[in-house]
């Protein structure tokens, strides 16, 4: 498929003139601006983020031992795929960029420069990944235009939170009942109504919300996609993978999901799912659970990590969510928690307009240097952290303090997050690759009532809750193949199809008076609009192809 080179309706004279302000300077020229004895760069990720003072500590050292500062510019006022629509439209970038939901509309526009020469000769670069990750992030054109920041594990994984999706509940909940073992959708809903019928308000008179579901945009994968958790699948996102068959299956209709929506709609029926869940937008959801109202609910917990600083900020400390590994029955082995895998379909690229790209290549490779690594990761030695006699690095109360305190962050820390690194050990290989990871230190940072929970369950860290990682399958996460899918595909077109018929029906399901028929029909208006067959046959192809490739076939 050839690339296309694209403008489409972004050809606006309104946003043009709100392009991106870093993307050049008065010349023209782009990347390697001199300030003073340094080289500059400007960056742009498509993401919302937090700019760091001009003074910033760290990016001061980090520029001495590099000869070089990058200004980092986020996500504010727009979408991702409005922003990178706009700089496509004005035809100048900045030097580096990572363009989210909007990174294929960069690879379309032409606007990415092809990093292969380039990363052959940079072997901190090279050595992220290994040969068959690197030939993953090839597109339809042969060359490699990106380089995934948060893919690469170093060492053990030394991951203490769980970042990723779970049915999560509070820690009152769990206290209330004496910390009961919660292992089937039936008992976590049990536990939540009975939590409920005794505590229908909060200490201040506030009403409780037993259940909530987050269905706004995007982000309704808190209402569709749990019956493949709950069937003891990993997170492939599309689909369910049988490791044994290599058949791929379709959790959106199997005998969990009737299970598990018919499950909703009793909850929804008795009070307990929150009416409001198929109307809130995303703010409305984040604040509810900032109240520190919302008793459980499913999602992603990078999803709702502000709602849980806003939960720790008013003193609601038992009102922090604890994540389960729920399936529909017992005997399941649950797989919720997984390492990180490769995501080919994002990352952070050089862009035409950057007038240095050894200059920036060279910087990408001095960031993943041992030194530059643990600089951005723990900040300087005797003043962020300590050493220990054995090697272990540690913090005191100040330290732990300063390290949540944005405004001593913005003046201090710079940890380039947005940039390739590495996540599981340090280079040391006796450390975690950052505080949060360290266990003794992450122990440290939890609050009294998460502390009592995992005491009584016998665990010290949010993923001990769970299952540990097992191997990864060569074909997962399968979502890194599905979301590059376009609508020039029947395959394509069935996904958006599927996606729309799930967003429209299946909260009807949940809320209607008749499941049965509300289910039937979903089912209907589903196998009739959507070409499932092409959606899963797709699947099924590239599931064979990354077996093969992993074989060396």
């Amino acid at each position: 498929m050839k690339r296309k080179r694209i403008v489409s309706m972004l050809l606006v004279a309104t946003m043009a003139a709100t392009l991106f302000a870093g993307c050049g300077n008065d010349s023209g020229k782009k990347g390697g601006t001199e300030t003073g004895s340094a080289k500059e760069f400007d960056a742009f990720f498509a993401v919302p983020g937090t700019e760091i003072n001009d003074d910033n500590e760290i990016q001061k050292i980090i520029e001495e031992k590099t000869g070089v500062r990058v200004k980092e510019t986020w996500l504010t006022g727009q979408t991702a795929d409005e922003a990178i629509g706009t700089m496509i439209a004005g035809g100048e970038y900045p030097d580096f960029i990572e363009g989210a939901s909007g990174q294929m509309q960069l690879y379309d526009a032409g606007a990415l420069v092809p990093l292969d020469d380039y990363i052959e000769k940079y072997p901190n670069i090279k050595n992220l990944f290994t040969d068959l990750e690197w030939e993953k992030l090839r597109q339809d054109d042969g060359h490699i235009y990106w380089i995934p920041q948060f893919s690469c594990i170093k060492g053990d994984e030394k991951v203490c939170t769980h970042n990723d999706e779970a049915f999560w509940i509070q820690a009152r909940v769990l206290k209330w009942a004496n910390y009961p073992e919660i292992k089937t959708l039936d008992q976590y809903f049990d536990l939540i109504e009975k939590y409920n019928e005794a505590n229908p308000t909060m200490a201040d008179g506030t009403e409780n919300i037993p259940y909530t579901i987050l269905c706004d945009d995007w982000r309704y994968f808190c209402l569709e996609n749990a019956p493949q958790f709950l069937d003891g699948y990993p997170n492939d996102g599309s689909c369910m993978v049988d490791p044994d068959t290599k058949k791929v299956l379709d959790y959106n209709t199997s005998d969990t999901a009737v299970k598990y929506f018919k499950k909703l709609n009793e909850e929804y029926q008795k009070g307990i799912v929150d009416p409001e869940s198929f109307t809130q937008t995303y703010d409305e959801y984040i604040a509810k659970l900032s109240s520190g109202r919302v008793c459980g609910m499913v999602d992603q917990h990078w999803n709702f990590q502000d709602a849980e600083n806003a939960i720790k900020q008013q003193g609601l400390d038992d009102c922090t969510y604890v994540p389960l590994g729920i399936v529909i029955d017992k005997g399941i082995e649950e797989r919720y928690h997984s390492e990180a895998a490769l995501d080919a379909t994002g990352g952070i690229g050089i862009t035409v307009s950057c007038d240095d790209i050894e200059g920036a290549m060279k910087f990408l490779n001095d960031l993943l240097s041992p030194e530059i690594l643990t600089l951005r990761n723990w900040g300087q030695e005797g003043i962020d952290y300590f050493v220990g006699d054995d090697g272990l690095f540690y913090r005191n109360e100040e330290q732990r303090k300063n390290s949540v305190d944005q405004a001593y962050i913005n003046a201090n820390m710079c940890s380039y997050s947005y940039f390739p690194g590495y996540i599981g050990m340090d280079h040391d290989g006796i450390n975690a690759y950052n505080p949060s990871n360290q266990p003794a230190e992450f122990y440290e940072s939890l609050l009294e009532p998460v502390k009592e929970c995992f005491n009584a369950y016998g665990v010290q860290t949010y993923t001990q809750m769970l299952n540990p990682s097992k191997e990864k399958s060569p074909w997962f996460p399968m979502w890194s193949y599905s979301n590059a899918f376009t609508t020039e595909t029947p395959w394509g077109l069935a996904k958006v199809n599927m996606d729309e018929v799930k967003h429209e029906y299946l909260p009807k399901v949940v809320i209607s008076d008749d499941f049965e028929s509300a289910w039937n029909e979903y089912l209907t208006v589903y196998n009739d609009r959507c070409d499932v067959e092409a959606y899963l046959n797709a699947l099924t192809e590239e599931v064979q192809r990354r077996i093969a490739v992993a074989e060396g076939n």
